[in-house]
């Protein structure tokens, strides 16, 4: 198993290309099971968890040929031969359930197991067994698997989510394309993994309005046809490449980026004193100061501060000068690097759902283990800052996420390496 090695840095200047969004990946994937014909995704992410859903999908049935080194996803589910995602994939990735929506609106039946992913709290699949019963679906829970059929097809139904949940919405929306008649959901997450895959949707013929919104309408429609569409940016690879200078100074421009997917972040970055300013090709960030300010954040659902660029913001803020307050109101079990953190000699208090940071001067090289997927590049960023060298094992969650990371971070000075535990 592979470490990543850490040493303590000086400025970093260049520029680091931004990937396509893993989230935003992995929700269009699944949707080509709404088509007979193909679907193709460009700026696609090179990303373990890219691979598990290209073994998802041909474990049904569906054809998937990577292209220009994983950057095009060609795919065609004119074929599926299987109505059963299996434990033994599944397992490995929350995003897995996403083909429960699609399948059961083109088959007409699904079996899919109960879904895993990072232990960051339960995450239950509560929302989408409720809207997709509101579409006409009868589901029952048996040995760990949903079993789940539409026997009369689905049909549109208006529906309000107690929650605004991403993977939710995002069943719900693709399931309700095939549905006969109007679908109404309220309380509809707004991220920008919906919009793209309501972009997406659209340009297989799909009928949508209001993505972005807290209010979805779909007409549904017969059938849907072949698309080409590109893959927004990640967000959450761009906040998390943004907080470098903020760690090490210098300055970094991020090719892609864009303001509006990362507004509220932006917003935090300045008022912790660093510079985010907009280029022709991404933004541009810069320290203002030799030290940042101590900021308090409340994750929330976008377009809020996001919960997964938390565990990155507590990293810079145990070396920001004075006392922040975290609050974690997404994920019930997302404090899990705090430990790792102290490990490199934070000052870190946690008391449920709250974090309170004591800026210290100086963090110190450690080994320390990844939790989960944030968690993991939280602790690189950390270790970038600190005196000496830390190494971060478990750096499977952070492929799961981060492409090339340490190609990324070396080209703009970053002292990094993954080193081989054998």
């Amino acid at each position: 198993m592979d470490s990543i090695l850490v040493r303590g840095n000086g400025p970093l200047k260049g520029q680091i290309p931004i990937a396509g969004a893993k989230n935003a990946c992995l929700t269009l994937m699944p949707a080509t099971i709404l088509s007979e014909e193909p679907l193709t995704l460009t700026n696609a992410p090179r990303l373990s968890d890219i691979k598990t859903m290209t073994t998802l999908l041909q474990s049904l049935g569906a054809e998937v040929t990577s292209l220009q080194d994983g950057k095009v996803q060609a795919m065609s589910s004119h074929n599926l031969d299987n109505h059963v995602a299996d434990y033994d994939i599944v397992r490995k990735m929350r995003a897995s359930n996403l083909v429960l929506g699609p399948m059961l609106a083109r088959l007409g039946h699904a079996v899919v197991s109960l879904p895993g992913g990072c232990a960051i709290g339960a995450r239950p699949m509560d929302l989408h067994i409720y809207g997709l019963e509101k579409l006409g679906a009868e589901i029952e829970l048996r040995d760990g698997y949903l079993h789940a059929k539409a026997p009369g097809g689905l049909k549109g139904a208006e529906m309000e989510l107690a929650f605004a949940s991403v993977g939710a919405t995002e069943n719900i929306l693709m399931a309700a394309t095939l549905a006969k008649g109007t679908t109404v959901i309220r309380n509809a997450a707004r991220e920008p993994e919906i919009v793209d895959l309501a972009d997406c949707l659209r340009a297989m013929g799909a009928q949508i309005e209001g993505d972005g919104t807290s209010e979805i309408v779909v007409q549904g429609v017969d059938r849907l046809h072949g698309a080409t569409h590109q893959v927004v940016t990640d967000r959450i690879e761009l906040g998390t490449f943004m907080l470098a200078p903020a760690f090490c100074g210098g300055e970094v421009e991020l090719l892609g980026g864009r303001m509006d997917l990362v507004k509220s972040f932006a917003e935090k970055l300045d008022l912790a004193g660093i510079d985010v300013t907009e280029t022709k090709a991404g933004l541009k960030v810069s320290r203002r100061n030799e030290r940042v300010k101590a900021v308090d954040v409340t994750t929330e659902p976008f377009p809020g501060f996001p919960t997964d660029l938390q565990a990155q913001f507590m990293a810079l803020m145990c070396i920001a000068d004075g006392t922040s307050v975290l609050e974690e109101k997404i994920f019930e079990n997302r404090f899990m690097h705090a430990p790792e953190l102290i490990r490199m000699g934070a000052s870190i208090e946690v008391h449920g759902g709250t974090a309170t940071v004591h800026g210290v001067e100086k963090l110190r090289g450690a080994p320390v283990m990844a939790t989960d997927l944030r968690a993991s590049v939280s602790l690189i960023l950390a270790g970038m800052a600190a005196e000496g060298e830390t190494v971060v094992s478990r750096v499977y969650h952070l492929d799961r996420g981060y492409e090339r990371i340490e190609e990324k971070l070396g080209g703009v000075g970053a002292h990094i390496e993954r080193v081989s535990d054998r």
